[in-house]
């Protein structure tokens, strides 16, 4: 239990890193720095599976391959095609309160879902949890909720912006949980060489977005990607390709090598909840970057998540019947 919660912190401490990246580079679109992102993380895989995890990809069947295929393209691409998607047609407070939603949305399916295997954690006892965190998500995106009301625009923009947030929140409800069914069914395996399979899974369905987006530009420019920007590095190239490789090391394979990892060792609907790490960590960096201090409603949204998580393994599970 303790190592499980130390890798998902680890993996929230990582993810974190992704929703600094557009602050840190404004003057690239969503859609840039997910094919950025992507590529590097496939680019990093290739060495790391010859030198570290070559027998292990080795003994991985082609339905085990088909597998990471199918979790890297929903984690990955779906997830963040729509989540940008829906940041453009409904800005950034709207996706930003649903997405929010996630650590109360997994834990709940699998809690559901995963109680023959896991055990099940009393739904009575696992209210509370629940209630603190979603109470401290509340306060944490206040002033977006206050940003969002205040803003007058267009109700079909932001109708279609919620439907895609919602999808947004489907895929990485659903890839959590399938994921840690492959690891628990597969004990015996190792966690970093899953996470270098969908890495490498990922190089090509990478190298499909860099061509899309080539032929965006020629085609029909300043639609998923500005009229003014050189493609393909943009006019920080240095930045962007070093920020790129960062996030491609830390947040995919060393957050996906943790996620394992946790994934491994705790029960689903409790791992679940740990994703508030991300939004922790998140909210740690842009605050750092910015060089702002935290409103007091922002604390208190912290102190409550905090409290939810520690609620939350003080619950034990029980043997489904």
């Amino acid at each position: 239990m303790l190592f499980g919660l130390l890798f998902a912190l680890a993996a929230g401490l990582m993810w974190g890193l992704v929703f600094v990246a557009p602050i840190m580079l404004p003057g690239y679109a969503p859609a840039l720095l997910t094919v950025g992102r992507y590529l590097a993380f496939g680019l990093i895989a290739l060495p790391l599976a010859l030198l570290l995890d070559r027998r292990a990809l080795r003994e991985l069947p082609r339905s085990d391959w088909w597998e990471a295929a199918k979790l890297s393209l929903v984690g990955n691409f779906l997830y963040y095609l729509c989540l940008s998607a829906a940041i453009q047609r409904a800005g950034a407070p709207l996706p930003t309160m649903i997405i929010g939603t996630l650590p109360v949305v997994i834990a709940i399916c699998a809690n559901h879902r995963n109680r023959v295997r896991d055990g099940h954690l009393p739904w009575a006892r696992l209210a509370p949890s629940l209630l603190l965190i979603a109470a401290g998500l509340a306060c944490v995106n206040r002033d977006e909720l206050a940003t969002l009301q205040a803003e007058a625009g267009d109700p079909r923009r932001y109708a279609e912006g919620a439907l895609l947030a919602i999808a947004a929140v489907a895929c990485w409800t659903w890839y959590p949980i399938r994921n840690a069914d492959w690891l628990r069914a597969h004990a015996d395996r190792s966690p970093r060489a899953w996470a270098t399979a969908q890495g490498l899974v990922t190089l090509p369905m990478a190298l499909v977005g860099v061509l899309l987006l080539a032929l965006v530009c020629l085609l029909a420019p300043g639609t998923l990607i500005p009229a003014d920007y050189t493609f393909p590095l943009g006019d920080r190239p240095l930045a962007y390709v070093g920020l790129m490789a960062a996030i491609g090391l830390c947040s995919s394979w060393l957050g996906t090598l943790c996620w394992n990892e946790a994934s491994q060792r705790l029960p689903t609907s409790l791992s679940g909840q740990l994703i508030v790490f991300e939004t922790l960590a998140a909210l740690a960096y842009a605050f750092a970057w910015n060089r702002r201090t935290p409103p007091p409603a922002t604390l208190a949204g912290v102190l409550l998540l905090i409290a939810g998580v520690v609620w939350a393994l003080r619950i034990k599970p029980v043997k489904h019947a």
